[in-house]
């Protein structure tokens, strides 16, 4: 006998569980999504387009869980669209070849605002990108109609629906730390688009400039006067929208316990449980909305170890792209919290 979907009553409810907050032990906060196990899965790909690496993986829609490994490469360099492109189609055909599926739907974020399919903005990317019809150009490469979404919106929309922001209404505040800082800002579950507010400026500079992870490493500050540059960026934001909660994501925190403790700003901060991984997550959500695909009430994933579902590779040297596409140039070396 087939199984059934378990009925909408016994779905979880939003707020059964307390998110860890500065004011609390950050000790277990947050865990990337596990890989999904079980029949039939209701599956779509995400793929997260960084200014370090390029990840993607299926989803399993009924938990926000992996489907499959996590692929991911270097972002190339210089990471031009005839460069990049070739990657986010190797990627995806990995994944493909994973679950034995190539009609999936597929999503893709990017570090930038995105207004009717282009990108408009080329931060921690090559300027190339700028104004660029990306969904075109995904859509032509991936061999489907892919849905592009800014990196830190699809990352809240994961958030809201499977982690850290479920249960939570009012105003909820988004940032992710990574080689920049993007953000999603949510009014009562509803969001407000291409925020972008890594880049509000403090003291002359982007924001992102001070208080993206990356700037810890590569500057080599101690935890404390990272933490001081991160809180006086969220002092300006809550100055200007007073949120009633901010979730902080990005690789870094998986280190929260590191860093919460010296936070002083108004609202509570509470750690996002997809991590890293909440791009992917809501790049295949936000796919599988597009393609119209019935999203069933949300289920606990079942407990794995995402460490051992994680695939690194290498930037093909020659890759499959668009006829003016060029190899792709050598790999940067990424920080460890980079993404």
């Amino acid at each position: 006998m087939m199984d059934r979907p378990a009925p909408a009553r016994r779905a979880r409810r939003g707020g059964e569980a307390a998110a860890p907050t500065r004011r609390a032990t950050a000790r277990g906060a947050g865990s990337a999504p596990k890989q999904a196990r079980g029949p039939h899965p209701l599956l779509a790909i995400g793929i997260d387009i960084g200014g370090s690496g390029i990840k993607g993986a299926a989803v399993d829609l009924r938990t926000g869980a992996f489907a499959s490994p996590r692929h991911r490469i270097r972002t190339p360099q210089p990471s031009t669209p005839v460069n990049v492109l070739p990657v986010v189609a190797r990627i995806a055909e990995m994944v493909r070849q994973d679950v034995g599926r190539a009609d999936l739907p597929v999503g893709v974020t990017f570090p930038a605002p995105i207004l009717e399919g282009r990108t408009m903005s080329a931060a921690n990317v090559d300027a190339a990108w700028i104004g660029y019809p990306a969904d075109k150009a995904l859509s032509n490469v991936l061999g489907v109609p892919a849905v592009l979404m800014n990196d830190g919106d699809a990352a809240g929309a994961a958030e809201m629906r499977f982690g850290a922001g479920r249960g939570h209404a009012g105003t909820v505040l988004l940032l992710t730390l990574g080689t920049g800082v993007g953000s999603a800002l949510f009014v009562d579950g509803r969001l407000l688009p291409n925020t972008e507010l890594g880049h509000v400026e403090i003291r002359g500079k982007d924001a992102e400039k001070r208080s993206a992870a990356v700037n810890r490493t590569t500057r080599r500050l101690t935890w404390r006067a990272w933490a001081a540059l991160l809180d006086e960026h969220m002092h300006a934001l809550d100055r200007l929208f007073w949120p009633d909660v901010i979730i902080l994501g990005g690789g870094v925190s998986k280190n929260a316990d590191r860093f919460l403790k010296y936070l002083t700003v108004r609202p509570p901060v509470i750690v996002a449980e997809l991590r890293g991984d909440a791009g992917i997550v809501g790049a295949a959500l936000v796919a599988a909305r597009a393609a119209r695909l019935h999203l069933p009430p949300v289920r606990r994933a079942p407990a794995a170890s995402p460490a051992a579902n994680v695939v690194e590779a290498e930037a093909p040297a020659e890759a499959e792209a668009p006829p003016e596409a060029a190899p792709a140039g050598a790999p940067t070396t990424p920080t460890p919290e980079a993404e």
